[in-house]
């Protein structure tokens, strides 16, 4: 056997030797009436101190699993930042105009208002046209957004071309119903009673898009008299 393996065995044996020894002292220790409370105190804070680590190994997952969530959170608004400022710059050319009842014109401060009216006071006030109400047409992202099971009924260009025929027939009514009696002759006066007739309270409270009589219910666009 080599000198170093006598050593390493001498090691050994001594720190076993080196060990008992601690133990028997500390097991004297604990025998001391004056020293048991002591070491009841260490244990305890050692039980202590074992549930606080525990805690804070779960604290510490925690946080880890919250981080990756963020990570997660964060590549994806990257992604849709890009998606957007991609459609912003790729804008498709094919999108509707916007009509002409969606379009307003910039406010008007109170102080110009003014200015405009007083001089047209003195004039011989004029009617002022009604305008009647249109129905926007939808645009891409709309039809984009409905699900997936209707958009095999109707292509975006036919919805639109409904749209168009709706605001058309309401177009067509309203302007009867604003007509002068006088300006009319027999079949666009009977339309005109006709739609009188059928309008009630609600309807009337309602305004020309939630008439209920409106030409638009009907299976037929409203030809108006002189039309061919």
């Amino acid at each position: 056997m080599a000198s170093s393996d006598l050593e390493d065995l001498c090691f050994h044996i001594n720190m076993k030797i080196s060990t008992i020894k601690k133990t028997l002292q500390l097991r004297n220790i604990g025998q001391e009436p004056s020293l048991k409370s002591m070491l009841c105190k260490i244990g305890h804070e050692m039980v202590l101190l074992h549930d606080l680590l525990n805690k804070m190994e779960t604290e510490v997952q925690q946080q880890e699993k919250l981080k990756d969530l963020l990570k997660e959170l964060q590549k994806s608004a990257e992604r849709d930042q890009n998606e957007a400022q991609h459609l912003r710059e790729n804008i498709p050319p094919h999108l509707p105009k916007p009509t002409q009842s969606c379009i307003t014109g910039p406010p008007v401060k109170c102080e110009e208002q003014t200015k405009v009216v007083e001089p047209e006071r003195a004039k011989k006030p004029t009617k002022e046209p009604r305008l009647i109400k249109e129905a926007p047409l939808i645009t891409a992202e709309e039809f984009e957004s409905v699900p997936a099971y209707m958009k095999g009924r109707l292509t975006y260009d036919q919805i639109n071309a409904v749209v168009q025929e709706v605001n058309k027939a309401v177009v067509g009514k309203y302007k009867i119903l604003h007509q002068p009696l006088k300006s009319m002759n027999a079949a666009v006066r009977n339309l005109y009673h006709r739609f009188l007739e059928e309008e009630t309270k609600d309807t009337k409270a309602l305004g020309p898009v939630g008439n209920q009589g409106h030409p638009c219910a009907r299976s037929q666009p409203l030809q108006l008299a002189g039309d061919s």
